[in-house]
């Protein structure tokens, strides 16, 4: 029976995107990982060969269990394709990312990606980013009290993000404030630029220009693929 997950659609769809022979970026959170299964998949019944460069410790872990070959950025120049999720996405193919805490590492990676495939379900593609969900901001402790003061300055409430009533810490050791924008980001160019530039930030949940491909998941088993002209 087909999957009817939109999740496990899209992500079965784009690991059958890859091709022999190919680098691959492994992004992360939930919808990834029915893209990491397809590969161990086609590893095990095509002798697929490929490399996969994790964005995440977690999904290093997986990779790891599942079989798959892993490398690290010390042993490449370029990836020929990156399979990420997405939090939210628009028409012009911007996204926010980072609901999994692994914003940083998944910008490292989609940076140096030929192509960008993201995987989503239906409901992860909107008219308005951050509207529906919050913007993530990583950045280094010590700078708490001033990074929250611009990013109010900026027309944001920050939220510290708590794990298991803690500060939740990434796989860089930093933290995350999540942001919520009232009336949404009208200018999410700009925006990201803004909070770049702040000294603290480490890098936001805004990814501009990176995804090339944005394979949708529909209930019942269909997908949609569009492709950035």
């Amino acid at each position: 029976m087909a999957p009817s997950n939109p999740k496990e659609v899209s992500g079965r769809h784009a690991a059958d995107l890859v091709q022999s022979g190919m680098t691959v970026g492994l992004g992360t959170g939930s919808t990834v990982f029915f893209t990491l299964q397809r590969l161990a998949e086609r590893i095990a019944e095509e002798s697929l060969q490929v490399r996969g460069v994790p964005t995440s410790v977690d999904t290093e872990r997986k990779a790891t269990e599942m079989g798959i070959p892993l490398a690290s950025l010390d042993e490449v120049e370029r990836l020929d394709l990156t399979i990420d999720g997405a939090d939210e996405i628009d028409g012009d193919f911007q996204m926010i990312k980072g609901g999994g805490g692994a914003l940083l590492r998944e910008k490292v990676v989609a940076s140096i990606t030929e192509k960008e495939v993201i995987v989503v379900g239906r409901d992860k593609v909107v008219d308005r980013l951050g509207l529906g969900f919050l913007l993530p901001v990583e950045f280094v402790p010590f700078s708490s009290p001033t990074v929250a003061a611009v990013l109010r300055g900026l027309g944001s409430e920050p939220i510290l993000r708590l794990s298991d009533g803690q500060p939740f810490v990434t796989d860089n050791g930093n933290h995350i404030f999540d942001c919520r924008f009232p009336e949404g980001i009208a200018d999410a160019r700009g925006l990201e630029r803004a909070i770049t530039h702040v000294p603290g930030v480490v890098e936001c949940g805004l990814f501009i220009d990176l995804a090339h491909v944005v394979v949708i998941g529909d209930e019942g088993g269909t997908v949609e693929v569009r492709e950035k002209a």
